[in-house]
């Protein structure tokens, strides 16, 4: 089976798919004329749509980008939590003596 991974294509050559099924063409014609999946062209242009205000049915590609940030924000947050909890531990540990147990 082919390899289906390509880098992905340029913001200029989305617009320009999305320009071009609005001026009348198919996503059909596009894919068979260029690379990408006529699929892959409707999503664009659902996704110009969207960011244009003229859908409301997900996110806009600022939304998506700050979804993203986020996200990975949040993953950030929870590992330094993680580790200055195992620290806090650590240094709790070393530095109250241990109990006797003679008492």
């Amino acid at each position: 089976m082919a390899n289906r991974h390509h880098e992905p294509y340029s913001p200029e050559f989305r617009r320009q798919m999305v320009e071009l099924v609005r001026a009348g063409r198919t996503p059909e014609e596009l894919s068979r004329e260029f690379e990408p999946s006529s699929q892959a062209i409707r999503n664009w242009v659902a996704q110009a749509e969207r960011d244009e205000g003229h859908r409301n049915d997900g996110l806009t590609t600022v939304e998506r980008d700050e979804l993203s940030r986020l996200r990975h924000e949040n993953r950030q947050l929870k590992l330094e939590r993680e580790i200055l909890s195992k620290a806090a531990a650590w240094f709790a540990r070393e530095t109250i003596p241990p109990k006797d147990s003679d008492s």
